[in-house]
């Protein structure tokens, strides 16, 4: 008699959803998930939050961390498939509730002299992939322009370039353009061996584009070709101004789950996307990024701001 009291009431509360992480009553109801690349990015977050649970994720190296507030912070690691394998592997987890939630790129780049600074932070308008698309050397075909033939419309993939949600970008950046920002004074040099640098002393808060790319570039030559390339797959609308290594592909999954209008992506500059006139290419690949530091910090910083911005905010879009 025991025993039969025992299974029902066992089964009375696997059926209410006690004891069971599948249930409703233990899904995590999530305000605003900020996705970083890998441990150094999602280090400030780790140790300035307060996190209450830690869910693991198959197939993902780090869990995903979460707070009462509803704020949430994972680790995809670097490079487009981790990118898109780590948040098809969130968006899928039946313990997140993802109804309301906004989604929040917050991690380094770099940056062209001309169109951003060391620190600086970009709200991105558009996502574009570089890698896709022909890609021919100067030797083998000088008369094409920047070295690059774009897919024919047939061929074109949809993950090639993704236009966020003007009104939630816009939003992001209005507020979050006066955060206070780090900055380094020992950096004074080496933006002054730009010329485009000039006016650029100190970082800011701007709305520009992203290039994706699996190929870590350097040098003016293929910086040209990235913005080439992001203003041929935007119609002209898009502005080259950060470089990085996985965006399309966390826009891809949010898109196929029918998420990407509430995503917004944030990029801080951690280093000039080619030498100074007479630097080496291989020399900077081979170097320190100048501005690693205070590219952090500021991610954390603004992408905070806008994460709390839009937890308060649950009916932008």
């Amino acid at each position: 008699m025991i025993g039969i009291v025992a299974a029902t009431l066992a089964a009375t509360l696997a059926a209410a959803g006690c004891g069971s992480h599948d249930g409703k009553a233990d899904r995590i109801a999530v305000k605003a998930m900020v996705i970083t690349m890998f441990d150094p990015e999602a280090e400030p977050w780790v140790q300035r939050q307060h996190w209450t649970r830690e869910v693991p994720l198959a197939g993902v190296r780090t869990p995903v961390r979460c707070a009462d507030s509803g704020l949430c912070m994972m680790v995809t690691d670097e490079g487009k498939v981790n990118a898109a394998l780590s948040t098809a592997a969130m968006l899928a987890d039946p313990k997140f509730d993802l109804g309301n939630a906004y989604f929040l790129t917050a991690g380094i780049a770099g940056t062209p002299p001309n169109a951003g600074t060391l620190g600086f932070a970009a709200w991105s308008r558009w996502v574009v992939d570089v890698d896709l698309g022909h890609h021919i050397l100067p030797q083998d075909d000088p008369a094409v322009p920047n070295g690059y033939l774009p897919l024919s419309d047939q061929d074109k993939p949809v993950t090639q370039s993704y236009e966020l949600n003007g009104k939630l970008v816009e939003a992001v950046y209005r507020n979050t353009k006066d955060v206070a920002l780090a900055d380094d004074p020992s950096l004074a040099p080496v933006r002054a061996a730009y010329p485009a640098q000039a006016g650029h002393d100190k970082p800011y808060v701007a709305q520009c584009d992203t290039a994706t790319g699996d190929n870590f570039f350097s040098g003016a030559a293929s910086s040209a070709s990235a913005a080439y390339i992001v203003g041929l797959q935007t119609n002209g609308q898009g502005r080259y101004c950060t470089s990085q290594m996985e965006d399309n592909a966390t826009a891809a999954a949010l898109a196929r789950a029918g998420k990407l209008d509430r995503y917004v992506d944030l990029r801080t500059a951690s280093n000039f996307d080619q030498p100074a006139a007479g630097g080496s290419v291989t020399d900077m690949l081979k170097g320190q990024y100048m501005g690693f530091k205070i590219s952090v910090e500021n991610a954390y910083r603004v992408g905070l701001a806008a994460a709390n911005y839009l937890m308060e905010h649950p009916n932008l879009t």
